[in-house]
């Protein structure tokens, strides 16, 4: 079995694959995107490891359960939208060489046999493998957020890409919350021009250099005024060791005036 890349994805918003009636197409690209993304996996893949910007821990953990339940961590969606059931398997044995990776290279990370499926999850899987067929297992973000932390446990765990397990960080490339609308436009369009350049034209010393240091980037702060959804990106380049990036997704108008993107390190 050939290498598998690993990813950087953009998640989109909220529980949206499952509001198509009430979004009106908004998230058509991305969702193109990521069913394009299926078709060049083909049946290479033999579980997904995501690395989710919506659990955070005080050091690594993984969800290790067979069955897992669902985490509704949004507000203000419609009702039926708290009752989604995205129905994948889990990887109890995934979950423990997660586990032994970290742990073996000096990382700490602890099981979570009750550990959902969160929404930067289940929103991209659905778009991805619609028949919730293809084992999940969640990775956490520690919660000191540390870039080099995140990059170093990236490296523990690519052997993972050789045994058919597609390593996605999931977040977003711009991620403001209080900043949408006409506001988003320049920060998010000057932080995005800033990885596309650190991610795809740097060498991939100076890319690592970059991510460690990425709060001197162009409106750093004002696309991510907390780390959360940048830091996934950490561990899936991490992961990519020397390899090439390329941008797999983009638009200028996400949500009408965002600027995102989505990346995959390592050939297909």
């Amino acid at each position: 079995m050939s290498r598998l890349p690993t990813y950087f994805l953009s998640h989109g918003g909220g529980p949206w694959p499952y509001m198509k009636d009430e979004l009106g197409g908004r998230f058509d690209k991305l969702e193109a995107s990521l069913i394009e993304l299926r078709r060049e996996l083909g049946d290479r893949p033999r579980a997904v490891l995501m690395v989710s910007g919506h659990w955070e821990t005080p050091e690594f953990a993984v969800s290790s359960a067979a069955r897992p339940s669902m985490v509704y961590d949004y507000h203000g969606f419609p009702e039926h939208t708290y009752r989604i059931q995205y129905g994948a398997p889990g990887s109890p044995e995934l979950a423990a060489r997660v586990q032994a990776l970290l742990q073996d290279g000096g990382l700490v990370c602890r099981s979570d046999d009750s550990r959902g499926f969160d929404h930067g999850t289940f929103s991209l899987m659905k778009p991805l493998y619609p028949d919730a067929d293809m084992p999940v297992v969640q990775l956490s973000l520690k919660a000191d957020l540390d870039p080099q932390t995140h990059i170093r446990a990236g490296k523990l765990l690519a052997p993972l890409r050789d045994d058919g397990v597609v390593i996605v960080g999931s977040g977003l490339s711009y991620h403001n919350l209080r900043r949408f609308g006409a506001g988003a436009a320049e920060p998010s369009r000057a932080f995005d021009a800033w990885l596309q350049e650190t991610l795809i034209a740097s060498p991939p010393e100076k890319r690592l250099e970059r991510l460690i240091d990425w709060e001197s980037a162009p409106s750093a702060r004002a696309a991510h005024p907390r780390e959360d959804h940048l830091l996934p990106l950490m561990a899936a380049v991490g992961a990519a060791a020397e390899e090439p990036a390329a941008c797999i997704y983009h638009e200028d108008a996400f949500m009408g005036s965002i600027t995102a993107s989505s990346f995959r390190f390592g050939a297909m």
